[in-house]
């Protein structure tokens, strides 16, 4: 009788943020407008590291591939969102959840797992600068990018899997503005704690991991930093952290707020606010902020611009 009153699901519709047209268009202007700002920003990014010499280091090649990770993670969720702002339908079929589903978590993983190796590389730079080229030779930094994709394919095979192997019936409505895991797994029909509970044993694994080694790592940079005797010396040291520090506190703060939290003050308006932030908003900050704060970026912009 229960299989008899279950409804094969093939599509869902993306409940977004409001109802009132002309919230909505507003939002898909500013939107649109975030979008394209973080598809420049990214592309300009990866062009800028890849045509400028002075570039080609370990640090830079990190952040190519963060921004590569920034612009497809922008891009599996925000054009979808921009099109549901628009349209009168705001239906996404089975498959197509299923992929953005699986591209939001593998990206996500691999922007964590970057961060600490990004983290590790700018602490071999500064407490061990003799051994910096031995340590972080080309062989060992694709090996480290490698580890952080796959590490960040394969966790999302399993969260994925794990969270659309369930049985949806009833209501195919997900209130979100992207196929999110927890709202997704709300609409099953059977018991999701165990479910839950892995997804969240994966996010808290990637998560300890990579914080862990971002923490340890900074630990030793900062008691470097200040066993330096020259001022001149510590403030360069300081500048090449900068940026990656700020990128690792907006990111780590909106996880923080998004899984860490008590499941009676779980809301899922705050769910779609917070997503915003680490889905659409940090990957354009992110080259804001390395073109802002990093000496090297913006000597290498304006010899771009300038021609000097």
């Amino acid at each position: 009788m229960n299989r008899a009153n279950q409804t094969s699901v093939n599509e869902f519709i993306l409940v977004g943020f409001s109802t009132s047209h002309d919230l909505q268009i507003l939002l898909f202007i500013v939107f649109l407008f975030v979008y394209i700002a973080a598809l420049l920003g990214n592309i300009c990014m990866m062009a800028l590291i890849r045509i400028d010499s002075q570039l080609h280091s370990p640090m830079y090649y990190f952040l190519i591939n963060l921004s590569f990770t920034d612009l497809c993670y922008s891009t599996a969720i925000t054009p979808k969102m921009l099109m549901g702002f628009i349209s009168e339908r705001k239906a996404i079929s089975f498959i197509e959840c299923a992929a953005q589903l699986y591209f939001f978590g593998s990206l996500g993983v691999l922007e964590c797992l970057l961060l600490a190796v990004m983290a590790y590389d700018r602490y071999v730079a500064i407490c061990n600068p003799l051994l910096y080229t031995i340590v972080m030779n080309s062989r060992v930094c694709f090996q480290l990018v490698s580890l952080s994709f796959a590490g960040g394919f394969l966790s999302s095979v399993v969260m994925s899997a794990c969270t659309l192997s369930v049985r949806f019936c009833g209501s195919n409505m997900i209130n979100h503005f992207f196929c999110n895991f927890l709202p997704l797994l709300q609409l099953s029909c059977d018991d999701v704690t165990s479910r839950i509970i892995g997804l969240l044993i994966i996010v808290i694994a990637v998560g300890f991991i990579s914080f862990s080694t971002i923490l340890i790592s900074y630990v030793y940079i900062i008691s470097t930093i200040l066993r330096m005797q020259s001022a001149a010396g510590r403030s360069k040291a300081f500048s090449t952290c900068a940026s990656h520090l700020t990128i690792v506190c907006l990111f780590y703060c909106t996880g923080l707020i998004m899984y860490v939290q008590p499941s009676t003050n779980y809301s899922q308006e705050q769910d779609k606010v917070v997503s915003v932030f680490y889905t659409v908003l940090i990957p354009m900050l992110n080259p804001l902020i390395y073109s802002l704060r990093n000496k090297d970026v913006k000597k290498a912009l304006r010899k771009a611009l300038f021609h000097k």
